[in-house]
């Protein structure tokens, strides 16, 4: 698959009841020692990673989304909104050096992510 589904979020309201609650539910290890709070889900290299986490209070509360990884990401963009989607969040690089993200509707007003290639530090 060319553009593979990389990374998958679950994000509410009270990010650490969403936490242990995926992590009872399924038996997954979910690290969240960081200053955000969020957690990451060790897929023990099975599967796709995700994360976990807190609302902004700005939020809408909730949202599960999926990430798609591309190699340009604002070549993608320009391809969602020619075929009718909308760019939401423009493209944006995580602290400490982690990929560049962007997030779009697509037709259905369906939230989804982009992250580009990039290799850990």
């Amino acid at each position: 698959m060319p553009n593979p589904v990389v990374h998958f979020e679950a994000i509410g309201p009270d990010g650490p009841k969403l936490i242990g609650f995926y992590g009872d539910a399924f038996g997954w290890n979910i690290n969240a020692d960081n200053p955000m709070g969020y957690g990451m889900v060790d897929n023990g290299g099975d599967g796709i990673n995700g994360g976990i986490g807190q609302a902004p209070p700005e939020g809408s509360g909730r949202h599960l989304t999926f990430y798609v990884q591309v190699d340009d990401i604002d070549a993608a963009l320009a391809k969602i909104e020619s075929l009718g989607g909308k760019t939401i969040n423009p493209p944006m690089e995580l602290p400490d050096g982690g990929p560049k993200l962007a997030h779009f509707e697509d037709p259905a007003g369906n939230f989804v992510g982009l992250t580009e290639s990039w290799e850990p530090q």
